[in-house]
């Protein structure tokens, strides 16, 4: 069938975290929500029907994963990512984020040191430091617009103390979709060092034509028993309300003491309506993403041009994946404060702050264009409102 992600559906006053929390946390009426990583379009319609179909059952007891769940995922990694993943390294967590507090706290003691890529996805900075860990920052290199790993600065920084590190694969939120090279000499790194990789992959299955998603684990069996891959729908299918993801271990004594960990929290039983909507997403999603990937990459087209047009001090790190785009806004010259106040008073528009992205992330911002056009371009304007009274202020004095 054929998507029409045109359509604007109404999502306030509908308990949405995008919609109906913007004013809360950002502290200013009226905003365009361009922040938080969910689309705004509806999830395939064989997903929609068997929620309700659940929902038509009537009972919502406490509920098993099946085994059609799991060889949804596994036939889903196996026809994308030519991986073979067995039923019993399928792990269940809420979501990749409370994953990756587990799995700190499950592999890594006080005080040990993790090291992660910024400017990266703030919640891998969260995830360390409040289970009292320390951050080892590997700041990725940028250069002519274009992202890359320093690992001459990552050997350096290595020690005895340094247990794991944190991989965002792809990027968020340069949208860098990392080579099978760039990846195995990291990998080779961490293995020689005793580092245990933890490769979050929930933007894997939206890279735009030309890319080649590779999931870390599947580059040699060695790769598999120190790497630890955090999957879900979520981003994929725009799922994210449901809470599930699968944690795929291929290493049985990590699996063995990660599930520990699930069972010592009791966080067994998986939401009822998520197995119903990841199985089908899985078996059933593939047209509608295939749509929904050539939608966002228009979108990104539309922006890209729209700022060369009219917003020139603004450049587009042009993302090789996913609905996330990051802006450089350093030509602007403001400070983290100033840069944020621009946006919400003059533009009225939310977007995600670059300097909560860590070192290298000061000056820019995340915009969200997972949404139709005319949000898209009405956000555009926007921010082109916001540009323009910086310049007029700017030019008074």
């Amino acid at each position: 069938m054929k998507y029409n992600f045109d359509i604007e559906i109404n999502r306030h006053n509908t308990a949405s975290a995008k919609w109906d929390e913007t004013e809360n946390l950002f502290g200013e009426k009226n905003l365009l929500p361009m922040w938080v990583a969910d689309m705004d379009f509806q999830s395939p319609a064989p997903v929609i029907e068997a929620i309700i179909k659940k929902a038509e059952h009537g009972i919502f007891g406490y509920t098993t994963r099946p085994d059609s769940y799991y060889r949804a995922i596994i036939d889903w990694m196996q026809e994308r990512y030519n991986w073979s993943v067995q039923k019993e390294w399928i792990c269940y967590s809420p979501g990749v984020v409370p994953a990756l507090n587990y799995l700190v706290q499950t592999f890594t003691n006080p005080g040990d040191k993790i090291v992660i890529q910024p400017p990266v996805y703030y919640p891998f900075t969260n995830a360390i430091v409040n289970n009292n860990r320390q951050v080892v920052y590997n700041q990725l290199k940028h250069e002519n617009g274009n992202y890359s790993m320093d690992l001459e600065d990552l050997r350096d920084r290595i020690d005895e103390n340094v247990k794991m590190l944190i991989l965002c694969n792809p990027h968020n939120p340069s949208g860098r979709v990392w080579t099978k090279d760039e990846l195995t000499e990291l990998g080779k790194i961490c293995i020689e060092n005793n580092i245990l990789i933890v490769s979050d992959e929930i933007h894997c299955d939206l890279v735009f034509k030309g890319k080649t998603h590779t999931v870390f684990a599947s580059i040699s069996e060695e790769f598999a028993e120190h790497t630890i891959v955090c999957t879900a729908p979520s981003k994929t299918f725009n799922l994210a309300g449901l809470q599930t993801s699968n944690i795929i271990i291929p290493n049985q004594k990590l699996r063995d003491e990660f599930n520990a960990t699930m069972n010592r929290l009791s966080l067994r039983h998986t939401n009822t309506f998520g197995i119903a909507a990841t199985e089908s997403a899985y078996r059933f999603g593939g047209e509608w993403l295939e749509q929904v990937v050539d939608y966002i990459e228009k979108n990104l087209n539309f922006l890209s041009e729209y700022m060369e047009n009219n917003i020139k001090e603004i450049k587009v790190i042009k993302p090789e994946a996913s609905y996330l785009v990051w802006l450089d806004c350093r030509e602007l010259g403001l400070d983290k404060e100033g840069l944020k106040q621009l946006m919400l008073k003059h533009g009225n528009v939310a977007f995600n702050q670059g300097y909560t992205y860590g070192p290298g992330g000061e000056g820019f911002i995340r915009m969200n264009i997972g949404c139709p056009r005319s949000i898209l371009e009405e956000g555009l304007r926007r921010l082109e409102k916001a540009v323009k009274s910086h310049q007029g202020t700017a030019a008074k004095i």
